[in-house]
């Protein structure tokens, strides 16, 4: 009887560090997948060199981003036409698709992106597909890379480059804001300098 009570206890110690492990790795799956793009600015219409300016920090922050599956819907499916290998035999086409709607997708280019071909109106998604790979994830990144291109290239289709006035006027405005920054610290220095000049000549109680 005793032997059978150690030999229970035994195995239910053995036990812990797989249930731990499994949590540990559950916890460490939903971590990874929180990774999220950087959100446009909300404005609708893009009218002026302010917004221009706004929608062209969002579009340098989004152009070095990669779209994560999380964002996105995946389906498999097996490839039709001529193959080799398992092309035929397993799910190796993939599509893609997503909200027109998304929070990441600015809204300015949502316009845009009503009239490509990759939008569907029933649904107000944007629908990809890839069998160019005998391979599934390789058929994913090429997807995520085609909705990325997408997005891209409808948000940046309303955004128009400086003016060399805007540029002249941007690079006066920072030479501006340094000239003061370099006049305060001479102020501040020169005050510190008199303080010690004074109180080694005994001059400040």
């Amino acid at each position: 009887m005793l032997r059978t009570i150690l030999n229970i206890q035994y195995s239910q110690l053995v036990s812990l560090p797989r249930r731990a492990c499994s949590l540990k790795e559950q916890r460490g799956f939903s971590i990874g997948t929180s990774k999220s793009l950087p959100t446009p600015p909300s404005i609708a219409v893009l009218e002026g060199p302010a917004d221009w300016a706004e929608a062209r920090k969002w579009a340098s922050q989004f152009k070095v981003e990669r779209i994560p599956k999380t964002l996105v819907e995946l389906t498999f499916s097996r490839s039709s036409g001529p193959g080799g290998q398992n092309v035929n035999k397993v799910n190796t086409k993939a599509t893609v698709r997503c909200s027109a709607d998304a929070y990441w997708i600015p809204l300015w280019a949502r316009s845009v992106l009503t009239k490509s071909p990759q939008y569907v109106s029933s649904t107000k998604s944007l629908l990809i597909t890839s069998t160019i790979y005998r391979s599934q994830s390789q058929n994913i990144d090429d997807c995520l890379s085609k909705l990325h291109a997408l997005v891209l290239s409808a948000a940046s289709s309303s955004i128009k480059n400086e003016t060399p006035e805007e540029t002249k006027k941007r690079v006066e405005g920072h030479q501006k804001a340094q000239k003061e920054r370099n006049r305060k610290e001479k102020a501040q220095r020169s005050a510190v300098k008199q303080y010690r000049s004074g109180k080694a000549k005994g001059g400040w109680d």
